[in-house]
């Protein structure tokens, strides 16, 4: 059975940004709201891993469609708080994702839920 992955030269099927690293965005005198996605897409903040994230709508639109657009200065603050800033005062806040455990208990745990219901199951039909 062959796929579309299969053939590289089909043109229906768009290629893919999600799975290449993103480089991080130029510096800028005026920076944009794009740079700034690009800056969290990229890895530089250390919010997620850098790949490109897409949206439904970019960020900054809703501030644009409400008529109040980010000022220059507002997304460099931003872009300095989210990059340099952060780690310096490493004001970092370890989400569920970034926390690594040695601990294998979720592991071990689904082996065992398993190991249970295959002793169930036989018990069943040797029962029957």
């Amino acid at each position: 059975m062959t796929n579309y992955a299969d053939k590289p030269d089909q043109t229906n099927i768009p290629r893919t940004r999600t799975i290449e690293p993103m480089d991080p965005p130029p510096s800028s005198a005026r920076p944009t709201t794009a740079q700034l996605k690009g800056d969290i897409d990229s890895g530089r903040t250390g919010d997620k891993v850098e790949v490109f994230d897409p949206g439904l709508s970019p960020l900054g639109t809703d501030d644009e469609a409400g008529g109040h657009p980010p000022t220059a200065e507002q997304v460099a603050t931003a872009r300095h708080q989210e990059g340099v800033a952060r780690w310096q005062t490493d004001n970092s806040r370890e989400g569920y994702a970034h926390r690594q455990s040695n601990s294998k208990t979720a592991l071990y745990s689904f082996i065992g839920f398993i190991a249970l219901l295959l002793v169930l199951f036989v018990v069943f039909f040797w029962a029957v």
